[in-house]
């Protein structure tokens, strides 16, 4: 307790104390700001319904009854359907890096009969990174100079007009 303090001593307790409390509240929001961010994204798979689905039983109808519509069908067979799942973990502003990535692979024949139930995991990711250098193109190399101002005089008064 303060008994014999003058005003500017109070004020700069008072100052102090509220010097503390924003230097405690600036720390708790960017430790929270810093805190990991889990994304879950795609088709989250039971995995008592993925194994009911059985080769050579099940068919597109019944699949599609227990598992729901596919992610993604193959470009190339219509009979192949994909359920893909990803998990990522962030920190912060970084890039967000996988944790569990898993497809489910369902293979049908020209019936639309289960041929094939396959799972790929995280190991299964390809990282594919472009080259940052240039892509050839065909042709001369055109300056900026030559792009503004090329196709002056070019042209003939009358071309293009209609006749």
């Amino acid at each position: 307790m303060i008994v014999n303090a003058t005003t500017t001593e109070i004020d700069s307790i008072m100052l102090h104390g509220l010097a503390k409390t924003l230097l405690i509240a600036a720390v708790a929001v960017n430790t929270a700001a810093c805190t990991r961010i889990k994304d879950t994204k795609g088709y989250l798979a039971d995995q008592q319904l993925v194994a009911a689905i059985q080769p050579g039983i099940d068919n597109k109808d019944s699949v599609t009854r227990t598992l729901g519509r596919p992610s993604l069908q193959s470009e190339f067979d219509p009979n192949t359907w994909y359920y893909v799942s990803r998990q990522t973990e962030q920190l912060a502003f970084l890039t967000p890096k996988p944790v569990k990535h898993e497809v489910l692979v369902i293979a049908f024949n020209d019936k639309g009969t289960v041929t094939k139930v396959d799972k790929l995991g995280k190991e299964e990711i390809v990282k594919v990174d472009p080259t940052g250098d240039k892509t050839p193109t065909r042709g001369r190399e055109v300056s900026i100079w030559d792009q503004l101002f090329g196709n002056i005089g070019r042209f003939s008064p009358g071309a293009g007009a209609p006749q």
